[in-house]
């Protein structure tokens, strides 16, 4: 099997921005913002290498890989594994389920 490509949507590239612009001025730090990026690289190697160990979530076709206070909610074809929302499990979940709905693909 090939390697799938990551992409990124739109929603959820900007989600994961403003989670580490979040930290990194809440900390007055990076530390932890480049933290977080590591274990999310990490993370997607796994979901891409793995994409149906995870559980579906309540949208139909797309899983959902929780990291602590995070999750990726993500969609894979054999080619691709395609990051739908990048979120903050402590927000409000309607929104979540917007934003995933907006990037279906």
């Amino acid at each position: 099997m090939a390697k799938r490509k990551v992409v990124w949507t739109e929603t959820a590239a900007r989600q994961r921005s403003e989670v580490l612009r979040y930290w990194i001025k809440r900390n007055n730090s990076s530390y932890f913002a480049e933290k977080l990026i590591k274990v999310t690289a990490s993370h997607v190697k796994v979901i891409s290498k793995h994409p149906h160990a995870f559980k579906e979530s309540e949208i139909e076709n797309v899983h959902e890989s929780s990291m602590g206070h995070f999750s990726i909610y993500y969609k894979s074809t054999s080619e691709q594994l395609i990051i739908l929302a990048f979120w903050e499990n402590r927000q409000d979940p309607k929104e979540l389920l917007n934003a995933i709905r907006r990037n279906r693909l």
